[in-house]
């Protein structure tokens, strides 16, 4: 009996120190642990971050400009662990998505199904879904969502441009739209392009298109000229600080991110200001040096805060810079230049001075940037598919062409689809509207030519059954994310505007009693304004208010076509379409904000 004991003793002491070890040894791996059970769940991700990536919100930041002391770095490699893919070899093909206008919300970039007939539904500020225009009704067809519909095609990248939609905190929330994204959307971003494999590139512009910044009364000793809000004073210390302090918020919320773009395009009036003038006259400088300076000190700081950060500029303010001055201010090493071109025809060696130039001054790799919408007019409505595919055409010649060119590495290129051409100017072709030009311009990269075949993959993957590039049209239903939009755009480009456009230019009886002085103050005579309904038009009557809706001579609402600016009433907000307070001009020539736009300057398409 004794002996019995003993041993039950000596194996329930066994026992006990098993548990103990195997307690031991999942302490001290934990982390392993945790990452293996996250690479199980999302295997095909190739993107990583740090466990400690999605950090909550710790309440709004110190009121100071300048950053905090501690750095965002790289990853760690740690045993059994995946870093973030090397994409330094391969040929990227990054969507734009600029944010500066009509930005969608999360839930369209996750919309799998849509009814037929409506542009939006309830939810998310919407009182009740309402059918608009007069689309056949049928049952609700699977729509793809917006992330792998561009994995589809060919991306595996996005370009984001927030402006204003980022979640702006402490001493910047002065700069978010009432409409900007929640933290919680930037973090379901990024989820859904990691999981459809899609690298996120930020983009925060640091030196000129930053009137969305300089607006504010907060911050108009920033400016290089004091009337014009467009380009920063890179003289002023709070210049720089204040970058250093958007830059960290968006780094912040993009740790996985291995790319970041710095914008620095069309710096309009440098050099005119009086800081400007003095800084030249004192150093015996030109504006290319100056601008070489304020870039210099903003790659300083992102090499100095993001270790193995790889940064993109656009190259449009290099193309004036000798190659001697670009190589004597090292940023080479540091920056990759973005070459962009929308023209429809051009030759490689239209191109090739700047990129022997660049190979000159000492970079080792450039991108290009195309165009699929945003380019054609600030306030272009349809985008044209041939002008487009046309410019795509071309650079795929530049790829080719490269290597005689000079001794560069492509790394990518950017299809742009610029949404306003500024932050004080209309929009330009709405997303779900330009995607048929995507798509287009996506499988002309990937195959390397737009053959009838890739043709037929476009037209299957967007459920059309055929399209005409010369006239940009698409015959069928369609089947992709925002379609309904699409086809209420096209309903008004081709049929409403020109009769609406003839109705106000040719109706006595609108000219007098719906004038543009009666739309802008909303004021008219409701006998007058329901009797325009009844009369023929070459297409739908416009949406005039129903009975019942005026009040004492004053209408709710008078708009002629579905709007997706900046409206009065939310309802008119569809598809999940985000409203921006962005001041703009509506159709009708009313001013949405508190001040016009400056008239000193118009730029081209970026």
């Amino acid at each position: 009996m004794a002996f019995q004991r003993s041993h039950r003793l000596n194996l329930l002491r066994l026992v006990v120190l098993l548990l103990v070890a195997l307690a031991g040894i999942k302490f001290l791996f934990r982390d392993s642990f945790t990452l293996e059970l996250h690479k199980h769940v999302s295997k095909d991700s190739e993107f990583w971050g740090d466990a400690g990536d999605t950090s909550q919100d710790t309440g709004p930041q110190s009121q100071a400009l300048e950053v905090p002391a501690a750095k965002i770095t790289a990853p760690r490699q740690e045993p059994g662990q995946q870093v973030p893919r090397d994409v330094s070899a391969t040929e990227m093909r990054l969507v734009h998505l600029d944010l500066k206008g009509a930005a969608p919300r999360v839930s369209y970039l996750e919309q799998v199904r849509v009814p037929r007939g409506l542009v939006g539904g309830a939810g998310e500020g919407h009182a009740e879904a309402r059918p608009v225009l007069s689309l056949p009704a049928e049952p609700t067809l699977p729509t793809p969502q917006v992330f792998p519909l561009l994995s589809q095609l060919g991306a595996n990248g996005i370009l984001i441009e927030y402006e204003d939609m980022f979640p702006f905190k402490g001493e910047l929330e002065i700069l978010r739209s009432p409409y900007a994204y929640s933290e919680e959307d930037i973090e379901r971003i990024q989820q859904l392009a990691e999981l459809h494999k899609l690298e996120v590139v930020p983009l925060v512009q640091t030196f000129g298109h930053v009137e969305f910044i300089l607006k504010h009364e907060k911050y108009q000793h920033l400016r290089e000229v004091e009337r014009f809000p467009n380009s920063f004073n890179p003289h002023v210390p709070d210049t720089l600080a204040l970058l250093k302090s958007i830059l960290s918020q968006v780094m912040e919320k993009h740790r996985r991110s291995t790319w970041i773009h710095i914008g620095a395009d069309e710096v309009f009036h440098l050099g005119e200001g009086m800081d400007s003038k003095n800084w030249m006259s004192h150093n015996k400088g030109d504006t290319g040096t100056m601008y070489l300076k304020h870039i210099k000190e903003v790659l300083g700081f992102i090499a100095a805060q993001y270790w193995g950060l790889r940064v993109l500029m656009w190259d449009d303010m290099l193309r004036k810079i000798s190659a001697g001055a670009l190589r004597e201010s090292g940023i080479a090493k540091h920056v990759s230049p973005v070459v962009w071109f929308y023209a429809p025809d051009f030759e490689a060696e239209q191109i090739g001075p700047f990129l022997a130039k660049y190979a000159e001054s000492g970079f080792e790799a450039v991108w290009f940037a195309s165009a699929f919408k945003g380019t054609t007019g600030p306030a272009q409505s349809w985008p044209p598919l041939s002008y487009h595919l046309k410019n795509h055409l071309s650079w795929l010649k530049v790829m080719q062409a490269l290597p005689r060119l000079a001794p560069l590495r492509c790394q990518g290129i950017v299809l742009t689809g610029w949404q306003r051409y500024d932050h004080y100017s209309v929009l330009c072709e709405l997303l779900p509207v330009g995607i048929p030009s995507l798509a287009v311009c996506l499988q002309t990269l990937v195959n390397g030519g737009f053959t009838e075949e890739t043709k037929r993959k476009v037209l299957d993957t967007l459920g059309f059954q055929s399209m005409q590039l010369e006239q940009s049209t698409c015959e069928g239903r369609g089947a992709f994310p925002g379609v309904e939009i699409y086809h209420m755009v096209e309903q008004v480009n081709s049929h409403l505007k020109e009769s609406i456009l003839k109705a106000l230019e040719e109706e006595s009886a609108i000219k007098g009693w719906f004038s543009p002085y009666h739309r802008k103050r909303q004021f008219g005579n409701p006998r007058n304004l329901e009797s325009f309904g009844s009369k023929e038009r070459a297409g739908p009557p416009p949406a005039l208010p129903p009975p019942g809706s005026m009040r004492t001579g004053r209408v709710s609402s008078m708009t002629c076509v579905p709007t997706w600016r900046g409206s009065t009433s939310p309802t008119r907000w569809r598809s999940g379409w985000r409203r921006t307070s962005t001041p703009t001009w509506t159709s009708c020539g009313t001013w949405c904000g508190t001040t016009g736009p400056s008239s000193a300057s118009t730029p081209g398409p970026r």
